[in-house]
């Protein structure tokens, strides 16, 4: 052990702090003895894409079945998570799953997250204009209706 520990102190003479800590990292390992230890990362590069339509239909059945504050969130944040805009069918859906649990406020802040996921005003008025009968149907009011 002593040994191993002097090479250390070797190698954080040489080496930047960056490499001393992968160092650190291996010769706590069990492959201290070896003469080489060689750690990998394993990246996964088959992930199937998936369709805009597969994403909404998963979307949609995802927000149907919510029955708690928690899912509800949980759910949003993973699907404002994408490189997407929600279809309005998927903001829909967790517009009546906000207001099957009785949270007004996460109700308001997903047209703030459809408002930040748009690229400009005029699509958010598209939404918006989509999304105007649900709107009246919950009693839900964006941010800028209620005059902030």
């Amino acid at each position: 052990v002593l040994g191993e520990m002097n090479r250390i102190g070797v190698i954080s003479r040489t080496f930047p702090k960056s490499f001393l800590t992968n160092v650190l990292i291996h010769a706590r390992s069990p492959c201290v003895g070896q003469s080489l230890c060689v750690g990998a990362r394993s990246y996964s590069s088959n992930h199937e894409t998936e369709s805009f339509e597969a994403f909404t239909e998963r979307y949609v059945k995802f927000f149907d079945g919510v029955d708690d504050q928690f899912e509800l969130k949980r759910g949003l944040n993973n699907c404002f998570a994408y490189d997407l805009v929600p279809a309005p069918s998927v903001i829909e859906a967790s517009l009546r799953a906000a207001r099957r649990v009785n949270d007004f406020s996460t109700a308001v802040r997903i047209f703030e997250g459809v408002k930040q996921k748009v690229e400009n005003s005029s699509q958010y008025n598209l939404y918006l204009e989509e999304l105007k009968p649900i709107k009246d149907e919950l009693g839900i009011l964006t941010k800028e209706e209620l005059g902030f």
